[in-house]
């Protein structure tokens, strides 16, 4: 992008002296690579905190697993939503009690069912009658709440029809978790990844309120709602500020609750980690298709499969830099590797300077969550995504 667009402070938390601090953290080190902030990560936690007390947070540890991170949010009095074993045995690792961890994948087998319940956690969520007897048998007389289907409209990163279950189906998992004698606990949805539409949640509040009205009637008590993630991170496209969206759902609660608010629960991963990092790429090399067509493709040393996976169809548009001058261009950007899904940006275009060339340093902006952990193995050989913290 060019630099007029880009004068400091790019986003609230890129000062001069702070992308001063991380040009001189990135000396030396051989490209691609993430540098995380974690005053930023704090900066974030508390902030969300502070503008909604009545919620606990359960961090989606899926955003960003990295020790220090998660440290960092344990220290803070965090919980922590994981989707597997795997996870499961990092935060313990850590020192991460199991009565702040909830099970928030849909999708598990009975086997590590039974590994959560032995190793002390109690909370596990479900959306189908399968995963509800596996619950049963694994881990007895579980606290478990279940997820609503929702349509995702308006995110950037929409979570299709994959997770959750609609009102109906769901209404009938409450009654046949109490009568497989686990405890009913309470609703969940989630709006989409990077929700710019905040009209989504008032939906799914609604459906929650019915599902609460309709288990009392059996006498089924109904206590938490789990308002999910999706508050936004600090890409190109504008959106409104988390308090704006903490504003409308509390809202939203009021209309529907009244003044018996159930017990809330976030899983914000994005909002919390995003901001934090910068990817640190390198070009190799910036070249047109022919003489004849009008943009040039500049190619990064980290892509699609190096941790850029949401730029997939261009969903996630990050904040990119490039501390040179030169008339601005439109270009092209694409990664590494031998696959022609590695484009980054096609049809929309970035504008760079002129002058760019082949060892140019390149900033990526508010790549904090779902990078490092999105990047390949080994794919054409090239190594995960490295990941320093910030001194």
């Amino acid at each position: 992008m060019s630099n007029e667009f880009y004068e400091f402070p790019i986003q609230r938390f890129i000062t001069p002296e702070k992308f001063n601090k991380l040009k001189e953290f990135a000396k030396g080190k051989e490209t691609p690579f993430l540098i995380i902030d974690l005053d930023v990560i704090k900066e974030k936690y508390l902030e969300l905190t502070k503008d909604l007390p009545t919620a606990t947070v359960y961090y989606a540890v899926k955003a960003n697993p990295m020790p220090e991170v998660i440290s960092l949010l344990n220290d803070l009095g965090s919980h922590f939503d994981i989707a597997s074993r795997y996870e499961l045995d990092l935060l313990l690792s850590l020192g991460v009690n199991p009565d702040r961890i909830s099970y928030g994948n849909t999708i598990k087998k009975r086997t590590d069912i039974e590994y959560f319940h032995n190793k002390g956690v109690t909370l596990f969520v479900t959306d189908s009658i399968e995963d509800l007897l596996n619950i049963s048998a694994g881990a007895p007389g579980a606290k478990v709440f279940f997820r609503l289907l929702t349509e995702c409209t308006g995110s950037d990163w929409p979570l299709s029809k994959k997770f959750g279950s609609h009102p109906d189906m769901t209404y009938s998992l409450i009654i046949k978790a109490r009568d497989l004698g686990l405890i009913p606990f309470g609703i969940s949805f989630h709006v989409g990844s990077q929700q710019r539409d905040i009209g989504q949640w008032d939906e799914a509040i609604a459906r929650c309120r019915y599902l609460f009205d309709s288990a009392k009637e059996i006498g089924i008590h109904l206590k938490m709602i789990n308002l999910g993630g999706g508050f936004p991170a600090n890409y190109l496209e504008p959106t409104n500020p988390i308090i704006d969206y903490i504003n409308e759902i509390q809202r939203f609660l009021s209309e529907d609750f009244k003044d018996a608010v159930p017990i809330l629960y976030i899983e914000p991963g994005r909002s919390i980690a995003a901001d934090s990092g910068v990817i640190v790429s390198e070009v190799i090399r910036v070249s047109k298709k022919s003489k004849n067509t009008p943009n040039r493709w500049v190619f990064l040393d980290v892509g699609t499969f190096g941790g850029l996976v949401e730029t997939l169809n261009e969903a996630i548009k990050y904040p990119i830099f490039i501390d040179k001058h030169g008339y601005e261009e439109e270009v092209i950007l694409a990664g590494p590797t031998c696959d022609s899904m590695d484009v980054l940006y096609e049809k929309y275009k970035y504008t760079m300077p002129s002058t760019i060339s082949a060892g140019d340093p390149v900033f990526i902006f508010t790549t904090g969550a779902y990078t490092k952990t999105y990047s390949s193995v080994a794919f054409n050989g090239f190594p995960p995504l490295k990941a320093y913290v910030l001194e």
